[in-house]
């Protein structure tokens, strides 16, 4: 069965879409439904010079734009390529929902269309952080939601287990809480509040955590609100810009130290591959009855690609049955919204 990709989500849609679509169909033999305006993408597709390729393409007239507001873009445009996409993955025609598209908007659809899943009074947005071990962290909420109350980010915690399990293969995975310090009694109202919530939860709690034992690969789940989620994730691209920003420059600025580049090459290429957002593609949109997935609205069809095969992934992992069982073990009944 098919993924959908919504063809009018990133800045310079829809080009970036159709040129992943034919991509995932030629090297990974992927199946694409492209939804979105069908008069613009064949037009696209004529401009391309790609008249020979064949495309699914499901007509949805209307379109979120990024400086659109969630509920009134729901309202005022019913038909939107993310309402459509979504629907289609609600009504058991595709598999999952990819789109590089306004957050929001996505959120709010995703939430409306595919409802939650029950237990679960939040959904958050999912990333992965790369580790020096070698591994990856699961990381949520990266910006679905500012504020949160401590239950929320017990559910938080119960999802990223299930899909730290389920997906990257980790046998009981340590969840760790993000605060500013490592002991028990530090934090805000929130960090304090929902610390004794995990260590009753029966998961495999770590405690409280610093961004530096994260990146160390000292935990394999950290929870966070959304607000902090995602200010941690874009400093931490932005530093990582930075300082391959930085070296490029004292590289360059000597014969020598380009000499010693040609030698280091492959070090830094391997740097830039853990770094680069555009390798994971997207990030999903756990708790809801079916797959999404959001990713940057700059996405190229690299990143697109990559989104629609971390899709491929979660649903071979069957990670939403995953999910719906951690949430029986872990998430009290008094908790479900």
């Amino acid at each position: 069965m098919a993924i959908v990709l919504d063809a009018m989500g990133s800045d310079d849609h829809p080009t970036p879409e159709i040129l992943a679509a034919i991509q995932l169909k030629k090297e990974f033999h992927e199946e694409v439904i492209l939804v979105g305006k069908k008069d613009l993408i064949e037009a696209k597709v004529k401009e391309l010079n790609l008249t020979h390729e064949t495309f699914n393409i499901v007509d949805a007239p209307d379109v979120v734009e990024m400086t659109d507001k969630p509920v009134d873009s729901a309202r005022k445009k019913p038909n939107n390529s993310m309402a459509v996409g979504l629907a289609l993955v609600r009504d058991g025609k595709a598999e999952a929902f990819v789109t590089a598209g306004n957050t929001g908007g996505a959120y709010f659809n995703a939430v409306t269309i595919l409802r939650r899943i029950p237990g679960i009074s939040r959904p958050a947005l999912s990333s992965f952080i790369p580790t020096r071990r070698g591994g990856r962290c699961v990381f949520l909420d990266t910006g679905a939601n500012a504020d949160c109350r401590p239950e929320f980010l017990l559910e938080f915690a119960v999802m990223g287990s299930a899909y730290a399990n389920s997906v990257l293969k980790i046998e009981n995975p340590k969840v760790a809480l993000l605060s500013n310090g490592e002991e028990a009694g530090k934090g805000n109202e929130l960090v304090k509040g929902t610390y004794p919530l995990l260590q009753a939860s029966g998961l495999n709690f770590y405690g409280n955590v610093e961004p530096k034992e994260v990146y160390a690969g000292m935990v394999d789940v950290l929870v966070a609100d959304g607000f902090a989620g995602n200010v941690f994730l874009k400093t931490s691209e932005a530093v990582a810009k930075f300082i391959t920003d930085l070296l490029k420059e004292g590289i360059t600025a000597r014969f020598l130290s380009k000499i010693g580049y040609l030698l280091a090459k492959p070090a830094f290429a391997v740097l830039k591959t853990k770094m680069d957002p555009a390798e994971v593609g997207a990030a999903m949109l756990l708790g809801v009855n079916g797959y999404a997935f959001v990713g940057h609205g700059r996405s190229d069809a690299r990143a697109l690609v990559s989104a629609v095969r971390l899709a491929r992934s979660t649903i071979d992992a069957h990670l939403l049955d995953a999910i719906k069982l951690e949430i029986e073990k872990h998430i009290p009944q008094s908790s479900e919204k």
